[in-house]
């Protein structure tokens, strides 16, 4: 196996890149994104906007199954609640600065 050194300027890139990377995983967890969930979406489709969720809860009772996702990104948070895999109630939430 061949090891390769990175010059100064290659690895400036290169860490530019992995910050560029870093702050995508966010960039989803948005405003505008959250203006895109609309009640009765499944959950494949929110998954599809907002990526993979921080936090998952659910429950099943009686034939009806409920849960809650939460997406966070720095001092914002978003949860949606779904009942029998579709979206019935959603929350944004970032602080006043």
């Amino acid at each position: 196996m061949r090891l390769h050194r990175l010059s100064k300027p290659g690895l400036a890139a290169l860490a530019a890149c992995l910050i560029f990377l870093s702050a995508c995983g966010g960039a989803k967890i948005s405003q505008e994104n959250f203006d895109k969930v609309k009640v009765g979406m499944t959950q494949a489709e929110v998954k599809a906007i907002l990526g993979e969720a921080t936090e998952a809860s659910s429950l099943d009772v009686a034939g009806f199954s409920g849960s809650t996702s939460t997406w966070r990104h720095g001092d914002t948070t978003i949860t949606i609640q779904f009942v029998n895999g579709k979206v019935v109630a959603k929350q944004f939430a970032k602080p006043d600065k």
